[in-house]
């Protein structure tokens, strides 16, 4: 994470102890993951998240007819496809795609309610 910080030293007015004669105010704080993070829906998400997040939506049958992969299909469990998908650079962008996807479908039923 990186942070922008502009910073000038100013000589402070206030009597000091003679051992700190400066001040140090800050002029400016700009964070900048918030500006470019705010509209991404993974962002603060693990993959752990997502994928639990996706089994409790669709189920593991309908995961692995979403997107087809092995892991999903044959004895899933969430240590093995997060190992997959960790290794797997394709795979897991399935995975944040169908993730993204899933959050406008509960969106939508939501609003609907």
């Amino acid at each position: 994470m990186h942070f922008l910080i502009n910073c000038t030293v100013i000589a402070s007015e206030a009597k000091q102890p003679a051992a700190s004669p400066l001040s140090f105010k800050i002029v400016a704080l700009n964070k900048s993951m918030d500006t470019t993070q705010k509209n991404n829906p993974l962002h603060g998400k693990t993959l752990e998240m997502i994928l639990t997040e996706l089994v409790d939506f669709y189920g593991w049958p309908q995961l692995a007819y979403l997107i087809r992969i092995n892991c999903f299909a044959n004895d899933p469990s969430m240590k093995s496809s997060l190992t997959f998908l960790r290794k797997t650079p394709w795979a897991r962008k399935k995975v944040e795609e169908l993730y993204v996807e899933s959050l406008e479908t509960r969106e939508k039923r939501n609003s609907r309610s």
